[in-house]
């Protein structure tokens, strides 16, 4: 009797133990996958602050008549077309990101060509309502690295974590999945050509 008593102890008490492993393992991949929504939700936040700056700079440089028509439609066209990609936090895959990053890279190509563009204009240049709407831009750009780098870490965090042993068990019945990362864009390792 007491040898039955006694295993059932043991058997009892390693499933209590397992219960709560399982419970920790689980809550952490819960706590994981909110911060990396979270993290996500910043980073949306930032380049739709850029996407909000854009209207009233493109605003600003109309204002001088002669300034390129087509800068500016292909400004507002890539503009439009990033902010009309959404990516569900659940679905941070990197097909996902790829497409949302595509359309961002279009619009900071854009811009880019507007930016270049103004150098010829040296009254628009000059004009305090564009000096200060480039300095924002530039701060927000600053902003969308630190949210991506930021976003990208978490995602590290949760996949290596998710992939481990016995997480891995837990995480293919649970539902969680790998997330995708941020990544430069093609052709970013080569240095732009300046001519002075």
């Amino acid at each position: 009797m007491k040898k039955g008593l006694i295993a059932l102890l043991v058997i009892g008490g390693i499933i209590l133990i397992a219960a709560f492993t399982f419970k920790g393992m689980y809550n952490n991949m819960i706590t994981m996958r909110e911060n990396t929504t979270g993290q996500w939700a910043n980073v949306e936040t930032a380049y739709q602050r850029r996407a909000d700056l854009i209207p009233n700079l493109v605003k600003t440089v109309k204002g001088y008549a002669d300034f390129e028509q087509e800068t500016l439609t292909q400004v507002i066209e890539a503009r439009s077309q990033a902010t009309s990609i959404n990516v569900n936090a659940d679905e941070l895959n990197p097909e996902q990101l790829q497409k949302f990053q595509a359309a961002q890279s279009q619009l900071s190509g854009a811009l880019s060509r507007l930016l270049v563009t103004v150098e010829r204009y040296p009254d628009l240049k000059a004009n305090q309502n564009f000096l200060e709407f480039q300095s924002q831009l530039e701060g927000t750009e600053n902003r969308i690295s630190v949210e991506r780098r930021k976003f990208n870490e978490g995602v590290k965090s949760y996949n290596a974590y998710i992939q481990k042993f016995p997480q891995f068990i837990i995480a293919n019945m649970g539902g969680f999945d790998k997330k995708g990362y941020f990544e430069a864009v093609e052709g970013a390792e080569v240095a732009p050509e300046v001519n002075f």
